[in-house]
């Protein structure tokens, strides 16, 4: 499948430009929302691997479609936290808009097929 072999690869590229990002962030907020966002990244991308060689794909996908909301709200606050600048807010959302499309658009695919 060439979904999920490229969503795999967008959140790959996902961690590799955001966690050198959140590393730089102040000590205090680093060691606390910046862990958080650190491990549901890694946490994601698991997931994703892990579903694509999963029989049973949907729950799993949905689960990893929670936790790029939760990777969202996360993004939010460290803008709202000044943390980020509004170019990486936005560059941020777009990788992971990305990764939510192909993610959305596999689930739809095994939400077709019968359990």
């Amino acid at each position: 499948m060439i979904k999920d072999l490229s969503v795999i690869q967008k959140t790959y590229d996902l961690i590799v430009w955001y966690i050198p990002i959140i590393e730089r962030s102040p000590r205090t907020h680093r060691f606390t929302v910046g862990d958080k966002i650190v491990n549901n990244l890694y946490e994601l991308l698991e997931g994703l691997i892990e579903a694509r060689y999963t029989q049973n794909k949907r729950e799993k996908l949905q689960a990893m479609n929670i936790k790029l909301d939760v990777l969202r709200h996360q993004a939010q606050l460290l803008l709202d936290f000044a943390l980020i600048d509004h170019k990486q807010y936005q560059y941020v959302n777009k990788l992971m808009n990305e990764v939510g499309v192909e993610l959305g658009g596999w689930i739809k695919q095994q939400e077709s097929k019968p359990l």
